[in-house]
C-alpha cells in the first residue's frame, strides 16, 4: 500500500454513557493498532451508567467505580496519548469519528482539560473516517452503514461489538479494505484524506437534509462540520 494506508495508522473508539454527545461520557477507550504500545482505558463517568448503554458494552457503574480511573485524569491521559501519536505523525482511524472526537472534546470543557486542538496546535487530525470514505466511495448501496455492516461488506473480522479495542481495530480493517478495494482514495496523503472527508461530510449531511425535506420532514439541526461537532 502507498499514501495514507501504508501509515503510520492508529485506531481509536469509544464507549459511553450514551449517545448525545454534549452530555454524555467517556467510560472506556482505545488507541493502538494490535501491537506493542496500544493503549485501553478505563473511566469512572462519575455518574451512573445507564442499564441501556451497558446492555451494549457491559461496563456497569460498580465496574467503573471500582476498576475505572477518575474522569478528568482519564480524558487528559486520553488527549495527551492521542495529541503525541498523531505530532509524531500518526493518521488515526475511528468510524463515525466526529461521535468520539466531539465527545472527547466535550470532556475536556467537563473536566478542565486543554483540548486535543489546543495540544496540537492546529485543527485535529489527520482522521480517516471508514463511515465517510465509505458513503462517499459506495454513495448508493443499500442497508444501513453501522460498523457491523460495513465489516460485513469489507469483509472485516469484528470481535467482540461494543467493546473499544475491538471496534477500533475493526474500523482499521475496514479502512484498510477499502484502500484495496479503491486504489485512487489509497494514493492520497493522509492530509488528503482528512480534507476530502471534510468536503464529503458537508456534502453528506446536505443530501441527508435534502432527503428529510422531500419526505416532508424537518432536517435535523447539522453543519455537517467534521471531525468535530460545533460546540452548542
Amino acid at each position: 500500500m502507498t499514501g495514507w494506508a501504508a501509515g503510520p495508522l492508529l485506531a481509536f473508539d469509544t464507549e459511553t454513557t450514551g449517545l448525545d454527545v454534549d452530555k454524555e461520557r467517556i467510560v472506556s477507550a482505545y488507541l493502538g493498532n494490535g501491537g506493542e504500545g496500544e493503549r485501553s482505558w478505563l473511566l469512572d463517568p462519575g455518574l451512573p451508567i445507564p442499564p441501556e448503554a451497558t446492555a451494549i458494552h457491559g461496563i456497569t457503574s460498580e465496574e467503573a467505580r471500582e476498576n475505572g480511573r477518575p474522569a478528568g485524569e482519564g480524558v487528559a491521559e486520553i488527549v495527551d496519548t492521542l495529541a503525541t501519536a498523531m505530532a509524531a505523525g500518526a493518521a488515526v482511524v475511528t468510524y463515525n469519528a466526529r461521535f468520539d472526537f466531539t465527545l472527547l472534546d466535550r470532556e475536556c470543557r467537563r473536566h478542565g482539560v486543554r483540548s486535543l486542538e489546543a495540544r496540537l496546535g492546529g485543527p485535529v487530525g489527520p482522521i480517516v473516517d471508514p463511515l465517510i470514505l465509505d458513503r462517499h466511495v459506495d454513495r448508493y448501496r443499500p442497508g444501513r452503514r453501522t460498523l457491523v455492516d460495513a465489516s460485513r461488506v469489507y469483509q472485516v473480522e469484528l470481535g467482540v461489538a461494543h467493546n473499544a479495542r475491538s471496534d477500533a481495530l475493526a474500523a482499521l480493517g475496514v479502512a484498510r479494505a477499502l484502500a484495496v478495494r479503491y486504489p485512487d482514495l489509497a494514493a492520497l496523503t493522509a492530509t488528503s484524506v482528512h480534507e476530502l472527508q471534510v468536503r464529503a461530510a458537508l456534502s453528506q449531511a446536505a443530501d441527508f437534509a435534502a432527503y428529510l425535506r422531500r419526505q416532508g420532514l424537518v432536517p435535523r439541526d447539522d453543519d455537517g462540520a467534521w471531525p468535530l461537532r460545533s460546540a452548542p
